[in-house]
């Protein structure tokens, strides 16, 4: 099963706000969901971002794939770049590894 990280719509016509969701990717966008992880709020000034670090990084971690906003949001709030450095921190690691073993 392939997990994305997406925003759930909610809200009245007119007045949406969103929810950041962990969802099989076959699911509809606002079907069932894993876990919730975050709310955007885009009508507030400034607009509401919160998504829950430890969690989103758990899920980026197990291999969902955010989708193109979920990782703009990210971006700003800055988990994205936390992960990012993570990712290249192991990278360095393995190849690192791969070169002293030979």
């Amino acid at each position: 099963m392939s997990e994305r990280i997406r925003l759930k719509r909610l809200g009245a016509k007119k007045g949406p706000f969103y929810r950041a969701v962990v969802a099989d990717q076959r699911s509809p966008r606002d079907g069932r969901c894993i876990e919730n992880i975050g709310k955007y709020h885009p009508l507030e000034d400034p607009s509401l971002i919160e998504i829950d670090a430890d969690r989103a990084l758990y899920w980026l971690r197990e291999g969902a794939q955010p989708s193109n906003t979920v990782r703009v949001l990210m971006t700003k709030v800055g988990i994205w770049d936390t992960f990012a450095a993570e990712k290249a921190a192991t990278k360095k690691d393995a190849k690192t590894k791969a070169t002293t073993a030979s």
